[in-house]
């Protein structure tokens, strides 16, 4: 497993070098001047000239490039062009609040998704079969912006129940509505999947021989079944994870939650360049770390996998 980790990781460096380039380039030709926008529109020559001096916007383009990858290999993210803050200080405090939704919301999808998809395989072409694949194929079309208002607009300003946005004193009432708003999606994608990959195995022949050996169907779906079926489906969490941890731009931004995706949508509406590279490397690395744990749970899902 070690020379595994380890061959993974090395073909994380072209990965990471393409995000980081990419990265450097669309916000270097974006038009707009950062020394402007920090100094107004009324300030003089001079004092343009010396912002973009210790900006470095003054320097080559190659050269600037070579400064900002010498600072990620630092591990110095920059800093903000907006309140002069370290963005690797302000991601740190915005995580916090992102990871507290993502969990929550890929929890509530997980258990709803692997539940729905294994009652469907059960009882496959039933009124119940038919029911949550309708709800699931609705859940994965429907828009997180859509849902997220639409959540708004019934529990928080027409029966009044549930706060409507903000993070308050961080009880569980302001979770409620970002976490249904933001598990949806992924709750529907689990179920659809769990319910094919049980299926599939269910006609296999040992799940006969494990049922003619008088075993209950209980233990027959959950020890037999699902074991099997569970690589797939731990193959879509994963990557869930990753998404929802990436940011949940959408929707920190309805709910004003104070998290990494509302950090960068307000960076982007300042042309905040620093935290927009920041939060978008921050988001990638979090996706391939994330992804490299998925690869290896494998063995601890299916002990007949190796990584030889």
């Amino acid at each position: 497993m070690l020379s595994y980790t380890l061959r993974k990781l090395l073909y994380f460096i072209p990965v990471v070098w393409g995000v980081v380039t990419a990265v450097f380039i669309l916000l270097t030709v974006v038009p707009g001047d950062p020394a402007r926008l920090l100094m107004g529109q009324r300030g003089d020559p001079e004092t343009l000239a010396r912002i973009r001096a210790d900006l470095g916007l003054d320097l080559p383009l190659h050269r600037q490039y070579i400064r900002f990858i010498g600072d990620l290999a630092r591990g110095d993210l920059g800093t903000s062009y907006r309140n002069n803050e370290k963005v690797s200080t302000a991601i740190a405090e915005r995580f916090g609040a992102t990871l507290r939704l993502a969990f929550w919301a890929m929890i509530l999808a997980s258990v709803i998704g692997v539940a729905a998809g294994i009652l469907s395989a059960v009882k496959q072409y039933s009124l119940f079969d038919y029911s949550a694949m309708f709800i699931a194929v609705a859940g994965v079309s429907a828009p997180v912006f859509w849902v997220g208002l639409l959540l708004l607009l019934i529990f928080a300003y027409g029966l009044r129940l549930l706060p409507g946005v903000g993070y308050g004193d961080g009880s569980w009432r302001y979770l409620i509505l970002p976490v249904i708003t933001l598990g949806t999606r992924p709750a529907a994608l689990i179920a659809r999947l769990t319910r094919s990959c049980m299926l599939d195995v269910m006609n296999q022949d040992y799940i006969r021989t494990a049922r003619s050996k008088g075993l209950a169907e209980r233990t027959v779906i959950l020890k037999h079944a699902f074991k099997n079926a569970l690589v797939p489906v731990n193959t879509i969490i994963g990557t869930q994870v990753a998404e929802l941890l990436s940011g949940a731009v959408l929707t920190e931004t309805i709910f004003a939650w104070p998290g990494v995706g509302r950090l960068a949508v307000e960076a982007l509406v300042a042309r905040d360049f620093p935290m927009i590279r920041g939060t978008v490397i921050f988001m990638a690395l979090l996706f391939l770390a994330t992804n490299l744990l998925v690869d290896l749970s494998y063995g601890l899902v299916d002990p007949r996998i190796r990584y030889d």
